[in-house]
């Protein structure tokens, strides 16, 4: 049985249009005759999607009780049984209830794709397993549903349903996403423009990494090696020679022609330090001022063979187009082999190559380079020279002294110190053994001896195969040689790949440990002084370093040995050696990573203004909604209390009068603590907290901090033994203080009780503990009292405004302690203050303290 096509319509953010989509995909079905049911579609109340569900078959939901809710689930054995061509199943990532077959609706899907039938799903970028940290760091809020992103990557089609921000959040206030008391609570948190900017922008970038994926998965089924030229990059090359200026300009008109063309200058060096015939120092960088004044970039790359050093440069930036000057040489130098254009024209495949006219065409001078042979290192050169010069006169000699062998015995001996010198130095030594020792056989054995001239035919057969076996030995062995050099090349770069991926991995989640550990690996895996990702507003303004790492890095690309341009406005730069043009692909690969990890560090610092502006608002809003009450309420009081007494008409006993000005100060006091807890939050958020530590008793501060609680209603457990604390007594008292009348509300027997705590190979620490016997706190909720402008359960508005807790915490934290919610045993809240204990001064023999 065939598998199933899954289809998804992915959202850039929930109200974009998914499920109205997937729905109208089921109409066009139904109109062409496919059947297609509703396996389970949610409309959320959204008229338009509701209408549109209307015409198709529905497949009933199946019921399921969870803690006393009824609550509907898709029916996957109905869908089973009905078998459908193709089955609507919404909301890809969903949890099902308890009591399902499979704990999540992707599940489902899968059985229904393993059944043969077809599925269109919707799932919304945010619910992708691998982004869950990225959302809930643009957005705040973490998304408890999520997917696994292999099971939306291998959906045979995914379809990106995208709305700009403007248009969503008019949407949104229009009704058509949410009722109407969600409205405005969502534009000013998780619609806001930023948030659904990042969001766009990141399902954007998702989909096109699976497009590059598909399109990659098809080239290698089809076995397509070419370059798709889905944008024209033309690479021209340069000799360092004054014609330079005129192809710059000629490939500058082509890049011109072709809307958003790119224009890459790259000179080929020589790997021994020398540049080609006629280059000048002064010349190439009046050639890179010119390519970046005309919008290019300027590049230098290794290679003893310049045509293959072009054409690996031209495929590592995926060129379209190569241009070239016309040769310099001579018409005798054309001898030495075709030269580099028609090398470079050969080998381009789908590359197209101009080849410009100029004033230097056949002017050209100096010797035309070889190819340079595998390199096998100086010892082993040296050595097969020697084997292969010298090896031969001496077993001349031994052998004119040992008679009787034969030549085809001679020819044997000779022909294995010819494979001895091409297994030790490779092509060149060997075959010029190979020509000494048929010198040797034909001068020395071969009859007539001492002479070069061979009477018998046989014998001149015996010596051309021996030179062409040696020759075809040797051209073997340095075969092998490439090949091995080659296949460690490739391992070298598939572990430098691996550490990338491990390092990005092992970065640290702000983006600047990632950066650093980026450069670093790249210094290391190309033998670099050191690197940096430079970065500019527009193309006139100045480079700016956004990371860097080793001694004096680069400032601008033109400082560096090797630039890697990314984009129109960021480089990797970096100094200490030019590299071949091979190597300039896999740093490609570090660029665009170093990009990627640039552009995380932006959202991450987005997120972060976002989150702390979105903390701002809420404590205004806070702020102003305990104005309006919390505050009002002890002002009211006191007004009445004060109109009360002030009364003409109204005779007041002494007791009355007590009464009502008991109610004042009671009044004042509370509007004292609201305020003092306001400024605090205020300093806290501020950051203008400033504690003075020093070594403080906690019998001097402890009981300061019962003052606003009623005589006898706390108890003190603290021994008087006990060790100091390095605090700020004031900030303490207040903090405890809070803590304290945050129990007392809740409890009528409250415990304060303080304790050294020693753990091995940790520092002293004391343990203050408030403890009550009141409701208690539900774990999930331990932290959340903590939170600014929190009250738990249900605390009266006269409680206050929900900063005594938050206060307490800051103050606490403020001084280098910890402050944690426990249960305690039996039932209730305990409060645990933990502080770093005084270091006791250090005592003489007699028991008396020394001066530190």
């Amino acid at each position: 049985m065939a598998r199933g096509r899954l289809r998804i319509y992915l959202g850039a953010a929930p109200g974009v249009g998914k499920t109205y989509a997937m729905l109208a995909e089921a109409h066009r079905r139904v109109r062409r005759g496919t059947d297609v049911v509703v396996g389970f579609v949610e409309h959320h109340g959204r008229d338009r999607t509701a209408e549109l569900i209307e015409g198709l078959e529905l497949v009933p939901r199946r019921e399921l009780t969870y803690r006393g809710v009824t609550l509907g689930e898709l029916d996957l054995d109905a869908v089973l049984a009905r078998r459908p061509a193709v089955a609507l199943v919404d909301e890809l990532a969903h949890t099902n209830v308890p009591g399902s077959r499979n704990a999540k609706r992707w599940q489902d899907v899968e059985e229904l794709l393993t059944a043969g039938i077809d599925v269109v799903s919707t799932v919304n970028i945010q619910h992708l397993e691998s982004l869950g940290d990225v959302v809930e760091g643009i957005t705040g809020v973490r998304q408890r549903e999520t997917v696994p992103d292999e099971v939306v990557r291998r959906a045979d089609q995914i379809e990106l349903v995208d709305m700009s921000p403007q248009a969503l959040r008019r949407r949104l206030a229009h009704g058509n996403v949410y009722p109407p008391d969600r409205i405005d609570a969502s534009l000013a948190n998780y619609f806001r423009p930023g948030n659904l900017t990042a969001l766009r922008e990141l399902a954007l970038l998702w989909t096109a990494d699976r497009v590059d994926e598909y399109l990659q998965r098809y080239r290698a089924e089809h076995g397509i090696e070419g370059t798709w030229q889905a944008r024209e990059r033309i690479v021209v090359g340069l000799t360092g020679g004054p014609e330079g200026a005129t192809l710059i300009r000629r490939a500058a008109r082509i890049a011109d022609r072709a809307s958003g063309g790119e224009l890459l200058a790259v000179h080929i060096a020589r790997s021994d330090g020398l540049a080609g015939a006629g280059s000048s120092s002064q010349t190439l960088i009046e050639q890179r001022a010119l390519t970046e004044s005309l919008g290019g970039t300027f590049h230098t790359v290794l290679g003893d063979d310049p045509a293959a050093a072009l054409l690996d440069f031209a495929r590592g930036v995926n060129a379209t187009q190569i241009v070239l000057g016309s040769s310099r040489r001579r018409a005798w130098q054309y001898l030495y082999g075709p030269g580099v254009g028609a090398t470079v024209t050969r080998g381009s495949g789908d590359i197209d190559v101009h080849t410009v006219t100029h004033e230097q065409v056949a002017k050209g001078r100096g010797r035309v380079p070889l190819r340079k042979v595998t390199d096998l290192g100086r010892t082993r050169t040296l050595l097969g020279w020697l084997i292969g010069v010298g090896g031969p006169p001496l077993l001349t000699l031994l052998l004119t002294h040992v008679n009787g062998l034969g030549l085809s015995t001679d020819m044997l001996l000779f022909l294995c110190l010819t494979v001895c010198a091409a297994l030790v130095g490779g092509l060149v030594p060997a075959i010029a053994s190979a020509l000494v020792s048929s010198s040797a056989l034909n001068y020395y054995f071969a009859p007539p001896i001492h002479t070069f001239t061979i009477s018998e035919p046989q014998n001149i057969l015996a010596v051309a195969i021996f030179t062409a076996v040696g020759i075809a030995v040797a051209s073997v062995v340095d075969l092998a040689a490439r090949r091995t050099q080659q296949a460690a090349r490739g391992q070298a770069e598939a572990q430098s790949l691996s550490a990338l991926a491990g390092t990005v991995l092992r970065g640290a989640p702000g983006g600047d440990g990632m950066l650093s550990a980026l450069l670093d690996q790249v210094r290391e895996t190309f033998q670099q002084d050191s690197a940096a990702l430079l970065e500019r507003a527009d193309d006139h303004a100045p480079w700016q370093p956004a990371a860097a790492r080793g001694p004096h890095p680069p400032a601008r690309p033109e400082d560096g040995d090797v630039d890697v341009p990314v984009g129109e406005h960021l480089a990797l730069v970096l100094r200490g050696r030019v590299l071949p043009a091979a190597d300039r692909r896999l740093l490609g690969a570090y660029a665009a990573q170093g990009a990627a990890l640039l552009e995380r560090r932006r959202l991450a610092g987005e997120a972060a203004a976002a989150r702390r502006e979105a903390e701002g608002n809420r404590i205004r809003t806070a702020l102003l909604a305990a104005v309006s009450h919390d505050l009002r309420t002890p002002l009211a009081g006191i007004k009445a209390a004060v109109s009360s007494l002030r009364a003409d008409d109204v005779e007041w006993s002494p007791e009355d009068e007590a009464e009502l000005l008991a109610g004042i100060e009671t009044g004042a006091d509370r509007l004292d603590h609201l305020i003092n807890n306001l400024l605090d939050m205020s300093r806290l958020q501020t950051g203008t907290v400033a504690p003075l530590i020093r070594d403080t008793d906690l019998d001097e501060v402890v009981p300061y901090a019962l003052g606003g609680v009623p005589p006898g209603s706390v108890r003190l457990d603290v021994p008087e033994t006990l060790a100091m604390v390095r605090a700020d007594g004031g900030l303490l008292e207040r903090a405890l203080a809070n803590l304290v009348e945050n129990a007392v509300k809740y409890s009528s027997d409250v415990l304060v009780r303080a304790a050294a705590i020693d753990r091995p190979g940790a520092a002293r620490q004391v343990e203050v503990r408030i403890v009550d016997r009141g409701p208690g706190v539900p774990e999930d909720a331990k932290e959340r009292i903590f939170a600014p402008f929190q009250r738990h359960g249900d605390a009266p508005r006269g409680a206050g405004v929900g900063l005594g807790l938050a206060v307490a915490r800051g103050f606490v934290e403020a001084m280098g302690g910890t402050l944690a919610a426990e249960d305690t045993p039996g039932g209730g809240l305990t409060m645990v203050v933990v502080l770093p204990a005084a270091v006791p001064e250090p005592t003489s023999s007699n028991g008396k303290a020394e001066p530190v």
